[in-house]
């Protein structure tokens, strides 16, 4: 007979409420979803769904690698921003190709070329580790390949409607060109072109690239003006009691014209500060750790979350909320705009900056409660 004790297993009980759910369950997802199951009783409404996790999403399995992806077809209501998760094997390269769309890249392991060619032929070529950014604008063709050790990352692109199925590829592209059109282009021969792809590469396998300074080509208008790598993790954090954040917009990183994020470290039972942000929709992506995000969306609907590594969160535009460390390490995530600047609105700022008696009044506390609340942000709490 069934077990129907049900001893450690997480039931819809709170308060003397709800009550125990006999099944059928997916009870590994209600352990990773406290929250969900058991909601904080400030939850009130019907709040969209802010979740979705690369882990459920489909895997294109290549020659080189394999890439997921999450957009607005996996997660709606991100509308502005979309996430590609990408691996590729030792010397394995996301072929040649552009987009309509800006990408923003985080090396989440290991390391890879990157190079790019811009409107003027000015070129760019390095190499990006763990915790490297990149950035390539909107048209801007590029190719990546991975180095001795392969490389995962994160790409986001902005727009939520992207898919990385959809990208412009140059293999694709000669694919579907006469090749008498590209005999009379590019002065080759016939014979020359006889085993020139029939379709798209996408992602294949290649050999491990040489020393960087043999792979440089040297373009007679020079190098891009902006350089499209940054290294996130070389830039020092701004230190907090719960954490550490690392901030990178274009006044940081001048070639991320479409596109802003902040790295944030929050300690085991910190908070990162009850905000919201002014302009512009967040994404986020969680990168290790297990912690919570309460959102508030007005009219009194709220609505509790809980993240992992692998996890993409969305916060609308405006909708106040707060990131909490549940586990024992450090709980590490990104969060990005479309937008070229970054920028946050902390509640403890707001009252403490505004007069004292106003905010007690509102909040039926004490006025020695208001004054005694830090003036600068503080965005990481303990």
């Amino acid at each position: 007979m069934r077990d129907r004790t049900y001893k450690n297993i997480p039931q819809p009980q709170r308060n003397g409420q709800g009550g125990v759910d006999t099944g059928p369950r997916n009870i590994e997802l209600d352990i990773q979803n406290p929250d969900l199951l058991t909601p904080p009783v400030t939850d009130r409404g019907t709040v969209p769904n802010l979740k979705f996790s690369f882990s459920m999403a489909h895997t294109r399995i290549e020659e080189g690698g394999w890439t997921r992806e999450v957009t607005a077809r996996e997660l709606p209501i991100a509308t502005t921003l979309a996430g590609v998760d990408m691996h590729l094997n030792p010397g394995a390269y996301r072929e040649l190709h552009w987009h309509k769309e800006a990408e923003w890249a985080y090396v989440l392991e290991g390391g890879c070329r990157i190079g790019a060619v811009d409107q003027e032929g000015c070129n760019f070529l390095d190499d990006v580790q763990k915790g490297d950014l990149w950035f390539f604008p909107k048209g801007v063709p590029h190719y990546i390949q991975a180095l001795e050790e392969g490389v995962e990352f994160l790409l986001v692109f902005d727009d939520g409607s992207f898919s990385e199925n959809s990208t412009f590829m140059i293999s694709d592209f000669f694919a579907h060109t006469p090749k008498s059109v590209l005999a009379k282009n590019f002065g080759w021969t016939l014979e020359q072109m006889e085993n020139m792809p029939e379709k798209e590469k996408y992602i294949f396998q290649g050999q491990v690239p040489p020393p960087l300074e043999s792979d440089r080509v040297v373009s007679p208008t020079g190098d891009v003006p902006r350089t499209f790598k940054h290294r996130m993790h070389a830039q020092e954090p701004i230190r907090f009691d719960g954490g550490t954040v690392r901030i990178v917009d274009s006044r940081t990183f001048a070639a991320a014209t479409t596109i802003s994020a902040a790295l944030v470290e929050v300690e085991p039972g910190g908070l990162r500060e009850l905000h919201w942000h002014p302009t512009d929709d967040e994404w986020q992506y969680w990168i290790s750790g297990f912690g919570r995000m309460g959102v508030f969306a007005s009219s009194g609907l709220a609505r509790t979350f809980n993240f992992q590594a692998g996890d993409v969160g969305y916060v609308p535009f405006a909708y106040g909320h707060y990131i909490e460390n549940l586990g024992n390490e450090p709980l590490v995530f990104l969060e990005m705009f479309r937008n070229p600047l970054f920028e946050d609105i902390s509640a403890m700022q707001w009252m403490a900056n505004t007069p004292p008696q106003v905010s007690a009044d509102t909040l039926n506390v004490p006025r020695s409660m208001i004054e005694a609340l830090p003036k600068t942000k503080r965005s990481v709490v303990r």
